[in-house]
């Protein structure tokens, strides 16, 4: 992920994605890069229009606040029904097992 967050930094400053630039930056972070999820990250920005990307991104999100909202709800009510077994009902299903 940090590669993305590398690129994105570039495109930002108007900055060309390529593996120079990318190995600039992760390195002023002090971390050794990795030429191979370097070598992933530029290859698969080829030919893809960021700013588009981002957009579309932007829409999706605003388009279903509706829908989050309704899978965190969800998410609540299933943790309320889940019941809690005590330590003392789990021993006892154990030693049922072995006589």
């Amino acid at each position: 992920m940090e590669y993305v967050y590398a690129a994105m930094l570039l495109h930002s400053f108007g900055k060309e994605i390529n593996e120079d630039s990318m190995k600039s930056v992760i390195s002023s972070l002090g971390v050794q890069p990795d030429d191979g999820q370097i070598k992933a990250v530029v290859s698969a920005l080829k030919g893809v229009d960021i700013d588009k990307v981002i957009s579309e991104a932007q829409v999706a999100q605003v388009a279903a606040p509706g829908a989050q909202a309704g899978a965190q709800a969800e998410t609540k009510k299933e943790e309320k029904h889940k019941e809690e077994v005590k330590p003392e009902e789990a021993a006892a299903g154990l030693s049922s097992l072995f006589g």
